[in-house]
């Protein structure tokens, strides 16, 4: 892997610091240095709303807000519709997936995470490929 230092902003959110700390790492080791984090998609939403970001990277299952309905808020706010979003899950039932698409998700990967196919999805999502 080549540690060229990418310019890329990605936002990582999640409840479970140990997950935060995981998807960074990836990050890390792909040479993305700018990654911001955030607990719950309160938290994201306002990080959104001051800090441009090239990529969000959320957990499904968080209290509160969880990650489908933040992807909808996102996808409803004009200056936020485009923005990629990968969604990372336990749920892999046909009908989650489904409505993740639905949600018009970018992508999705399912936990346990794997860190050759979460970096090729990072890639991809960011035209890195």
């Amino acid at each position: 892997m080549n540690k060229t230092k990418l310019p890329h902003r990605i936002l990582v959110v999640d409840d479970l610091s140990v997950m935060k700390r995981l998807m960074t790492q990836f990050l890390n080791n792909m040479g993305f240095e700018n990654v911001l984090q955030a607990d719950n998609a309160r938290d994201a939403l306002l990080i959104l709303k001051t800090e441009k970001v090239d990529l969000v990277i959320s957990d499904w299952m968080m209290p509160e807000v969880d990650g489908l309905m933040f992807l909808k808020e996102i996808r409803n706010d004009e200056k936020l519709k485009g923005l990629p979003f990968l969604m990372v899950t336990l749920l892999d039932q046909k009908e989650n997936i489904v409505k993740a698409a639905q949600a018009r998700v970018s992508d999705y990967i399912i936990k346990p995470l794997n860190a050759e196919i979460f970096q090729t999805k990072v890639k991809k999502l960011l035209g890195l490929q």
